[in-house]
């Protein structure tokens, strides 16, 4: 009699939504089950970060180094630059060109040059200054040995 006042006991307990220690132990099994398929799933599907340094400025101007790139293209389809380049043997193409190779801090250092100099009056200064820092450039690059442009610069490579 006692047994059957037990398992009553028990399903009272159940129909009420009392959890037992004895519920829970039979639980144990498909709750780790569960747990360890969580764990594989978590740890496979997702490959680990990867974790860079990145500077406030590429935060804030993601896209202003195409912006400068872009300007300095511009500035070489001009009709003076052309010119200036011309007379002293470089290749327009080869120029622009040039531009592409160049890291983003040269770019910025060249467009904020252009910035410094005098807007109207006298264009032939702009178009020099460019043309001489253009030739600057191309000729560091000539004496380091990654170009081959100017045929009277001795190679150091």
């Amino acid at each position: 009699m006692s047994a059957s006042i037990h398992s009553l006991e028990q399903q009272i307990k159940k129909s009420q939504g009392v959890i037992t220690m004895t519920s829970i132990w039979n639980m144990r099994k498909p709750l780790a089950g569960l747990l360890i398929l969580t764990f594989v799933c978590f740890t496979v599907a997702w490959t680990p970060a990867q974790a860079a340094m990145v500077g406030t400025a590429q935060v804030l101007n993601p896209k202003h180094h195409d912006q400068d790139r872009e300007r300095l293209r511009s500035f070489l389809n001009r009709a003076e630059v052309c010119e200036q380049l011309e007379a002293w043997g470089v290749n327009k193409e080869m120029a622009k060109a040039r531009i592409d190779t160049l890291t983003d801090e040269e770019v910025a250092e060249l467009v904020s040059r252009l910035d410094q100099m005098p807007a109207g009056g006298d264009a032939l200064g702009v178009v020099v200054g460019a043309a001489v820092l253009i030739f600057l450039i191309l000729l560091v690059t000539d004496i380091l040995g990654l170009t081959d442009i100017f045929p009277f610069v001795k190679k150091h490579r």
